[in-house]
């Protein structure tokens, strides 16, 4: 479907969010709308910015952007990976939406991956505005961030690890910036990592497949404080009403999509929900990969035509 691409920003925790808006062409009238929020390190070029593309030739105006502190988006200090903005993020980009002409402000919805999935689960359960959610590979980096290293006292070592920096950083140190994740396949390889969604992760973010500049890899370490004390599910089972589509590989990696993914959903208030297992399909193959991102498209398609 032809379609009009424009870059846009918005107004989002005081900063300029830069963010890229899709309008179906062969439409008339206005249309269904869909904020898709892309995953932690990442940015709207990226995966987000597939689905979006997808939806749009269905018929849907999408909004994709990156997250405040991040890729093209204004905010200081840079790589700041905090709750509370990436899901204020979700409700501004809302708010954009609901001044464009062309949009039916009765029919929004929010598309979130991996950690934007998680985010995108609490801005539905405290936005009204959003009629349906979907979620691909969706990640509640809180728990992920508590369990760190999966020992019984990863999150007070990492806090006490963040505390310091703190100090230091007060006292003039300069900022320490640390890698999500390895910078290239070699690295990965010489460190010895083989743990599945790390591997995957570096080969769709730090090779040719998934690479742009714009998501670089960075986190500012004393950042990790804004999400340790975060939960994406809280008061899912009280506020989360909304209509939910939940989409999961069953290869499960140590981010933990796929146990969240069975928590939201039986914890989510939602009388119309649905959670759709991919067999043989791992997190980051949801990211792009035809095998897994054609059938998950499916049932998005199927599920937003429902409810939006």
């Amino acid at each position: 479907m032809a379609m009009k691409k424009q870059d846009v920003t918005f107004n989002a925790n005081g900063f300029q969010l830069a963010g890229v808006l899709r309008i179906p062409e062969n439409t008339s009238g206005k249309k269904p709308a869909i904020v898709s929020v892309h995953p932690i390190s990442s940015c709207k070029e990226q995966t987000s910015g597939i689905y979006a593309e997808r939806l749009s030739n269905l018929g849907y105006i999408t909004l994709t952007f990156d997250a405040s502190y991040q890729g093209e988006s204004e905010g200081e200090p840079r790589y700041v990976e905090a709750a509370y903005a990436r899901v204020e993020d979700i409700r501004s980009a809302i708010d954009f939406l609901m001044t464009r002409d062309e949009v039916d402000e009765n029919r929004i919805g929010v598309l979130g991956i991996c950690g934007g999935g998680g985010y995108s689960v609490t801005a539905t359960m405290t936005d009204r505005r959003v009629k349906a959610l979907g979620t691909v590979a969706g990640v509640n980096i809180g728990r992920m961030d508590r369990e760190g290293d999966g020992s019984p006292d990863a999150a007070i070592r990492t806090l006490e690890k963040v505390s310091e920096q703190r100090t230091s950083e007060a006292r003039g140190a300069d900022a320490f910036i640390t890698n999500y994740i390895p910078n290239t396949p070699e690295e990965r390889d010489e460190v010895g990592i083989k743990t599945l969604d790390i591997s995957e992760a570096v080969d769709y973010y730090r090779t040719s497949r998934g690479y742009h500049p714009n998501s670089q890899n960075k986190r500012k370490f004393t950042s990790i404080d804004k999400t340790m004390a975060y939960d994406a599910f809280h008061l899912a089972d009280q506020l989360l009403t909304q209509p939910l589509q939940i989409i999961v590989g069953a290869k499960p990696g140590e981010f933990g999509s796929y146990r969240d993914g069975f928590e939201l959903y039986n914890k989510a208030a939602s009388e119309k929900k649905n959670l759709y297992v991919m067999e043989n399909v791992s997190h980051y193959d949801l990211y792009d990969l035809p095998k897994a991102v054609d059938p998950a498209m499916g049932k998005l398609e199927a599920f937003y035509k429902e409810n939006l």
